[in-house]
């Protein structure tokens, strides 16, 4: 039985990290939060310590660490803000722990090099949670375009409208310098399932970018994506607002719609899994899709031509509801 610690017990993803944990037959020590609504905690484990402080829960890491072995924390899961995980990440291996954190796992490219470096200094490791890697449905789509014969790229229109009030705004989330803006925060699932699928990042323009929105075009090496994220309610489709629906998505792959809505309760499990027999997404799997959002968040917008933009992006140039 392997000991863990979770940062961000009280955030949106930390219970699927909670059940995980649980399912794989391991034991959570310790939980920080600077917030204290982590009721959540009893749901899944018995005897929790809690910290609100970060001090506290280094003092407490590095106590369980001089305990020895049966005592200390072997796995760090890091639920908490985007620009927290770096330093999170750090945190673990400073403690004598492998890192298992949320998407994006840092904000900068260059902040892979550094977590290269002390993971070799420290002989832990770093693994990213990109769920969608093992996916049935996903996992299968990948196999069928591997076994696709050469031609041109293939045509992907990627569509993803989750709708936030307010608030989203007032938190970190909508705040680009600690979230990375949408691409990184909504978009970096997509975009590692879709390098993951048909190859490297060879050109990407940016056709929009406002606060609550983003498209623009992705050229990989097999594919050539429009691609648009919206966290506006006004984006919605019809049919889903009129459903009550507050979250559309869309993969149309050479005019046919990929469907992966289900299945997502026991993907964390399953990465989890991964990464306790050895095969977990490092930070080298995780590189070209923090190349990609740092490139979308530092690209100028361009000015397309018809056929190369997403369709809601073009209504929203024309001021079309």
């Amino acid at each position: 039985m392997r000991n863990f610690a979770i940062t961000g017990v009280g955030g949106y993803i930390a219970p699927r990290h909670l059940q995980a944990i649980r399912d794989t037959g391991h034991r959570l020590l310790a939980a920080l939060d600077p917030h204290d609504a982590v009721g959540v905690l009893d749901r899944w484990f018995d005897g929790v310590s809690y910290f609100r402080e970060f001090e506290r829960f280094d003092r407490y890491a590095e106590k369980a660490r001089r305990r020895g072995e049966a005592e200390r924390i072997h796995y760090l899961s890091i639920c908490a803000p985007n620009y927290l995980h770096d330093a999170h990440i750090r945190f673990a291996l400073r403690i004598d722990a492998d890192a298992i954190c949320e998407k994006p796992l840092v904000l900068n490219p260059w902040n892979l090099d550094a977590l290269a470096e002390l993971e070799q200094e420290t002989g832990h490791r770093v693994y990213n949670v990109l769920q969608l890697r093992v996916h049935p449905a996903i996992v299968a789509l990948r196999e069928r375009m591997l076994q696709r014969p050469p031609g041109p790229p293939v045509e992907i229109d990627l569509t993803y409208v989750t709708s936030r009030g307010p608030w989203y705004f007032v938190s970190w989330k909508g705040d680009q310098e600690r979230s990375g803006g949408i691409a990184s925060n909504i978009g970096v699932h997509f975009f590692d399932m879709l390098i993951w699928i048909f190859g490297p990042v060879q050109e990407a323009e940016v056709h929009l970018s406002e606060p609550a929105r983003t498209g623009g075009l992705l050229r990989l090496e097999r594919a050539t994506i429009r691609w648009f994220l919206s966290v506006n309610k006004e984006d919605l489709p019809e049919a889903s607002r009129a459903g009550g629906k507050s979250t559309y998505r869309s993969l149309s792959i050479g005019g046919e719609e990929v469907e992966f809505s289900d299945g997502f309760a026991e993907l964390h499990t399953e990465v989890y899994r991964g990464v306790l027999a050895g095969r977990g997404f490092g930070i080298e799997d995780a590189r070209p899709c923090i190349s990609l959002v740092h490139r979308l968040r530092t690209t100028p917008v361009a000015a397309s031509a018809p056929e190369a933009t997403h369709p809601a992006v073009a209504r929203l140039r024309k001021g079309a509801p």
